[in-house]
């Protein structure tokens, strides 16, 4: 018996049990975040049920209008996590309350919940339409309902059509009046900065100016206009404590009925919350509304960092591989390489603070964009040092992924391709890198992925809370490297740990940190799948090759 264990236990099987156990236990591991991540991320956007009840906790008992948000039981006691929204109209808009303690549990057909621009969900019954500070419809009876909110409805299109007319004049017309305002602003101090002030050049621009002014003066008379419109209509909302609130149209995202909502309705809010996660812009200090900013601003980091890093990782490795002298200072080289990466990314981001943005962005601002100085232009966090500094972070990746593809490359096909009278160059350029390629490629796509979630560097050299304009837009130069930008793992660490209202933010963290996980995994996903197809491509050349 004992025999037969020792050569169980010397035949390697316990290392392979041992061996899938860990892949197991590492696959259910992440399959369980996800699972995690997705229910509390992406069940956010399903429209809840709202009840109403009253409290007997207190004295006297107080009516409340809520959805739960969580539950859970403490010393055998079960407790409710209630959303009461309205949280400019009490002093906190989520509470625990004990079940037991609410009675006359109720989810009436017409109780309404209202996503607003501002200040959360407000939950109510609507009770009234105002136009103009006139009462123009209201619930007489129980009919009236649904053509108050048809009427509702009517009026929110016509809120929305212009809001878009309005945004698009603030992001076109006024955006190209600022940046000319600016640029002639720039032109009159280099023309002060060169020591003299030619009279003609000085003419034009105040001519330009005072075009600028006039082309504004009709655009503000239009946008005094657009707001006056969209300020016209509210509705009114009845509350738990029986008041009414006044809501400006204007200031209504959403709103719907949960409890009278069908499947079918139901999905379809849901698809349309999916949407606006994904188009929107983030709104209610990024509490509410969509990624669409920071999934922009980690795109464009991440493909600048990548045409950053693929040609510096790629051409050092292959100098350490093809040509660097066998010795030891090759060797301390490759020890180096190996090191920097395992260096905390907080110290990459120091560097590129002091290095990109101190050193190498205040030159750049004395020697081109003296004019305008002291605002610095290229000495201040941005989108190209946040790139820099990520391709630094990640060249380590390149470098060993690529080497190693080289260094698997059979010796016989570079004598093959020089025994023919190939150079070297040649024989690496038609032979050996296109061999090495599905590597190369590996080596990239873990650094993308390595990149998109980091956070402790880009928060110090160019991610910011909120941007005002995505990097790339169709004015001159259309990528403005020397702009900040929003990045969805800042996103993450924002609301979770920096948002004033941490239960308001955490179903958008979560839904945020799912979407990051699942641009991480698709993109491995990919270079897996790349880096076979390659393979396969050159290993049947290979093959017809030597037949």
């Amino acid at each position: 018996m004992k025999a037969e264990i020792a050569r169980w236990l010397h035949g390697g099987t316990p290392w392979i049990w041992l061996s899938a156990g860990a892949v197991t236990f590492c696959l259910l591991v992440t399959l369980g975040l996800l699972l995690l991540l997705g229910a509390r991320g992406l069940g956010h956007f399903w429209p809840k049920p709202v009840l109403e009840a009253v409290s007997t906790a207190s004295a006297p008992p107080l009516a409340v209008i809520g959805e739960v948000a969580a539950s859970e039981s403490v010393a055998g006691i079960e407790r409710q996590l209630l959303k009461l929204g309205n949280r400019d109209l009490l002093d906190s808009d989520f509470v625990w309350v004990v079940p037991a303690l609410l009675e006359n549990v109720d989810y009436p057909a017409q109780l309404a919940t209202v996503e607003r621009r501002e200040w959360g969900n407000l939950y109510g019954y609507l009770s009234g339409i105002v136009q103009d500070g006139t009462r123009v419809a209201e619930v007489a009876a129980a009919e009236d309902h649904e053509a108050l909110w048809r009427e509702l409805g009517q009026r929110l299109d016509r809120a929305a059509e212009l809001r878009r007319e309005l945004e698009q004049i603030e992001r076109s017309t006024i955006a190209e009046i600022n940046s000319g305002m600016e640029e002639l602003r720039l032109r009159e101090r280099r023309l002060q900065l060169g020591g003299g002030e030619p009279a003609v050049e000085l003419r034009q621009i105040t001519r330009q100016r005072e075009a600028f002014d006039r082309q504004y003066g009709e655009i503000r008379l239009r946008l005094l206009g657009l707001r006056r419109q969209i300020q016209r209509d509210a509705a009114l909302f009845r509350i738990a404590d029986g008041s009414e609130v006044e809501l400006p149209v204007a200031d209504i995202v959403r709103a719907y009925r949960p409890n009278d909502l069908n499947w079918l309705q139901a999905v379809g809010i849901y698809v349309e919350r999916i949407g606006e996660f994904l188009s929107a812009a983030p709104r209610d200090s990024n509490i509410e509304g969509g990624l669409l900013p920071a999934i922009y601003g980690t795109a464009m980091m991440v493909l600048l960092m990548s045409v950053i890093v693929t040609p510096l990782g790629v051409v050092a490795a292959v100098y350490l591989s093809e040509y660097a002298p066998r010795g030891w200072f090759t060797s301390a080289i490759r020890v180096a390489v190996n090191n920097l990466a395992g260096v905390p990314s907080i110290v990459y981001g120091m560097f590129g603070l002091g290095f990109f943005i101190y050193l190498a962005g205040g030159e750049i601002d004395q020697l081109f964009h003296q004019e305008a100085l002291p605002a610095p232009t290229f000495g201040t966090p941005g989108l190209l040092w946040a790139s820099l500094t990520l391709a630094l972070l990640t060249l380590p990746v390149v470098i060993v992924a690529t080497e190693e593809g080289l260094a698997n490359i059979p010796a016989s096909l570079r004598e093959g391709s020089l025994a023919l009278g190939a150079t070297q160059l040649e024989t690496l350029w038609r032979v050996v890198l296109p061999l090495a390629r599905p590597s190369m490629l590996t080596g990239l796509i873990l650094a993308v992925a390595r990149a998109a979630g980091e956070v402790a560097p880009l928060m110090l050299v160019g991610v910011v809370k909120l941007a005002p304009a995505p990097p790339l837009d169709s004015e001159f130069p259309y990528l403005h490297l020397d702009q900040q930008f929003m990045h969805l793992g800042y996103h993450v660490y924002d609301l979770a740990m920096q948002s004033p209202n941490v239960e308001a933010a955490m179903p958008q963290a979560f839904a945020t940190a799912f979407l990051l996980v699942a641009v991480v995994i698709g993109l491995n996903l990919s270079a897996v799948v790349l880096r076979d197809r390659l393979r396969e491509h050159y290993r049947a050349i290979d093959s017809r090759a030597w037949t």
